[in-house]
């Protein structure tokens, strides 16, 4: 088990919305009608929007329970804002126009190779180092005694089985690969509790730090 973890960040600031929808139409066409796989991460990747500007335009949306039907404001790329947002809560409980959900899909590529996996989640996601204080009496050793390494990720065992593959996604760390990294669930700690993971980075305990918190997307891998 892990004890100390890694600081957690305050989330970011939201940004100030501007007009409402049913006054810009030319917005129509920038909401994204959640479908059973949707995740911030792979509507970010259809519209080319960062995730965090994604999750400011939809404040009152909460990341870990996205449901099919669900509307989310697309900002525009290049302002980092949408305007569009308080339109759509304003229209809420009216009919938008239809746009297409998501198709459920059981593969995934990254650097050239597909995976097939069994179902994705989103989680919160926190970094920690093989400092003494962040691993107790146990050292810098996973659950099962093995040594931390790159590829170690601890995990609430109720929500992912120790053992499990994964491939982790939709982060930003100068410690991980760039896009993306297969992960074994192979550690688990008191503070890694629901749709939560904990990500080994090797190096200074100021430098994985830095990863403060970030929602990532999972695929748990066959």
């Amino acid at each position: 088990m892990k004890f100390g973890k890694s600081s957690i960040r305050s989330s970011a600031a939201i940004l100030g919305l501007g007009a409402l929808l049913i006054a810009s139409p030319a917005y129509a066409d920038r909401v994204h009608v959640a479908g059973k796989q949707t995740t911030f991460y792979t509507v970010s990747k259809k519209y080319g929007v960062d995730v965090s500007t994604l999750m400011k335009a939809n404040p009152d949306i909460d990341p870990l329970n996205l449901h099919p039907g669900l509307r989310l404001v697309i900002p525009d790329p290049d302002s980092g804002a949408s305007p569009a947002a308080a339109g759509l809560q304003a229209m809420s409980k009216a009919r938008a126009v239809p746009l297409a959900a998501e198709t459920d899909s059981k593969t995934v590529e990254a650097w050239g190779k597909t995976f097939n996996y069994d179902k994705t989640l989103q989680v919160k996601a926190t970094a920690y180092s093989s400092a003494a204080s962040e691993n107790g009496q146990w050292g810098a050793v996973d659950y099962f005694g093995n040594p931390l390494k790159l590829g170690t990720i601890a995990v609430d065992p109720d929500v992912i089985p120790l053992g499990t593959k994964v491939l982790v996604t939709g982060y930003s760390h100068p410690g991980l690969p760039k896009e993306a990294f297969v992960a074994t669930a192979s550690d688990k700690g008191s503070a890694i509790q629901g749709n939560r993971i904990d990500i080994f980075i090797p190096g200074s305990q100021s430098f994985v730090s830095d990863f403060g918190y970030q929602y990532v997307q999972l695929y748990l891998i066959k």
